[in-house]
């Protein structure tokens, strides 16, 4: 091994320098780097309240607190009662359903009380293709794809739903299609959580599409008895999107 003695001490004494000053300027950086991240890790750890749990601060226990009396999220004031429930604006609570059960034992309603008789939307191809597609996502299954009650889970077993296509729902008012998607009725549950409002009322447009395309004879349809049925106002709708079936 041989040693390089040819370099002068001034060329060592510059060489140590700059190793010293370039591990200061690391040791610097990784203090500050660390020092920052620490600030960042105590902003993310801020002393708050989680969901449901419980509080030492609020006399009833809970961390989650109400909304202010008297206050709506914005979005959710829903003054258009024909379109957010397809009932009519003063609907009669005395008002009882009359039903009974059909050959398949299911429960059919056969007076319509409270429902709208017209759609609280502008009905066009656009909601009916709309109403099409959601139709094929989430009915098609039980209701066939002519509304017939004929669909995949029923030809493997399920009880059949009615048809779209007798007398009785052929004259339902389309508020009774729309709140059976929105509550349910006999055997359907509810598929509100599913199903925007617009898009259950572009659903109830493609199912009369399938009534009248059914019975073409029939595509003026009188309404079954319905208390109270005034015309609701015409709206402007957004996007469509909510599905569901009428029983």
């Amino acid at each position: 091994m041989y040693l390089n003695r040819s370099r002068k001490p001034e060329a060592r004494s510059r060489q140590r320098m700059f190793r010293g000053r370039t591990g200061f300027v690391l040791i610097s950086v990784f203090c500050i780097l660390a020092s920052a991240c620490g600030v960042r890790y105590d902003m993310q750890d801020m002393p708050r309240y989680k969901v449901y749990k419980k509080s030492e601060f609020f006399n009833d226990g809970r961390a989650s607190r109400d909304l202010p009396e008297g206050t709506v999220a914005r979005g959710l004031l829903k003054e258009n009662k024909a379109l957010y429930t397809g009932k009519v604006d003063n609907p009669d609570p005395n008002a009882q359903a009359q039903t009974s059960l059909n050959a398949a034992g299911n429960t059919v309603m056969t007076t319509f009380p409270n429902m709208i008789d017209e759609f609280p939307v502008p009905v066009t191809k656009e909601l009916i293709d709309r109403g099409q597609e959601r139709f094929n996502i989430y009915c098609i299954v039980c209701h066939g794809p002519t509304g017939n009650g004929d669909g995949m889970i029923v030809r493997r077993g399920f009880i059949a739903p009615p048809t779209y296509h007798d007398d009785r729902l052929r004259n339902a008012p389309v508020g009774h299609f729309f709140d059976v998607m929105t509550n349910g009725f006999g055997r359907m549950n509810s598929y509100a959580a599913q199903v925007p409002v617009h898009d259950r009322w572009a659903i109830v447009a493609y199912i009369r599409a399938l009534q009248v395309s059914q019975n073409p004879s029939a595509a003026t349809l009188t309404p079954a008895p319905a208390a109270n049925t005034a015309a609701p106002a015409q709206q402007s709708t957004p996007n469509a999107s909510t599905p569901g079936g009428g029983h």
